[in-house]
């Protein structure tokens, strides 16, 4: 039993880190994303742009260097917490570099292209729908 008190406990910090370090994330996100409102390239918004790239970098950083430093106990915080809060698409990064570094490079594939289309599509669904019942 009492075993099963530290795993809880654990948990409960895990939770704690992740959702305090998704606030901090958040905001950093919000706050570049507003300092870059008005810069676009090519008509597109550098902002989110930004965030994405600089996230997916971060998360590579990361990732390296508390698995060297065995510092895995901070990832609930600094990756899914704070890049996580930052830009979902750090994990999304990882995930599809995991798979291709593993060998299964068409999973890779399937999976960037299934994320990125179903993504959308579930979005434009979204939309129409909220369209249909509020509009």
């Amino acid at each position: 039993m009492p075993l099963r008190r530290v795993t809880d406990s654990r948990m409960i910090m895990s939770f704690l880190q992740v959702g305090l370090g998704g606030a901090i994330g958040a905001m950093l996100r919000f706050g570049m994303v507003s300092a870059m409102a008005r810069v676009s390239v090519l008509g597109m918004p550098v902002g989110v742009l930004g965030v994405n790239v600089l996230g997916s970098f971060l998360m590579g950083m990361v990732t390296v260097y508390t698995l060297q430093k065995g510092l895995l106990h901070l990832n609930p915080l600094l990756i899914a917490g704070i890049l996580g809060g930052f830009t979902t698409f750090s994990a999304f990064s990882l995930d599809a570099f995991t798979l291709y570094e593993r060998g299964a490079v068409g999973a890779a594939a399937t999976y960037v292209l299934l994320s990125v289309s179903l993504s959308i599509g579930g979005l434009v669904l979204g939309i129409l729908l909220a369209r249909g019942i509020w509009g």
